[in-house]
């Protein structure tokens, strides 16, 4: 596994910890991002970093019991400080349907850290 690949699992473990939980370091999740990030949700919503923080503030420990897997987990591309992502990501929480969506995602290297620039979901129906 590359460190893109680990970082994609990662950053889905934190935020399964901070939906699901509302524990972990609030900042630390967010420095996952680029102040530049975008998002496309599989509404398609278009979120900015300023969107994204708002958004994942105010869902802090509100999906108990959230369960995130990542899986057909896929480097498309990579270049010297960056890498194209494609995973599939299926969302579970108890008494609600299962949630499923596409996602491609464009990393950074930025020193020794990894920072999100894109992220394209596609929900699968």
């Amino acid at each position: 596994m590359t460190h893109y690949e680990s970082e994609i699992i990662d950053a889905h473990v934190a935020i399964e910890d901070w939906f699901g939980r509302g524990e972990g370091d609030f900042a630390a999740l967010l420095a996952r991002f680029r102040q530049d990030f975008m998002m496309i949700a599989p509404t398609g919503a278009h979120f900015d970093y300023a969107a994204l923080a708002s958004f994942f503030e105010s869902l802090g420990g509100s999906r108990p019991g959230l369960k995130i897997v990542i899986d057909e987990l896929t480097t498309l591309q990579t270049w010297d400080n960056g890498a194209v992502l494609h995973y599939r990501e299926t969302q579970t929480r108890p008494d609600l349907p299962v949630n499923v969506r596409w996602s491609t995602a464009v990393l950074n290297q930025e020193g020794d850290q990894i920072t999100w620039r894109l992220l394209h979901e596609t929900a699968q129906p």
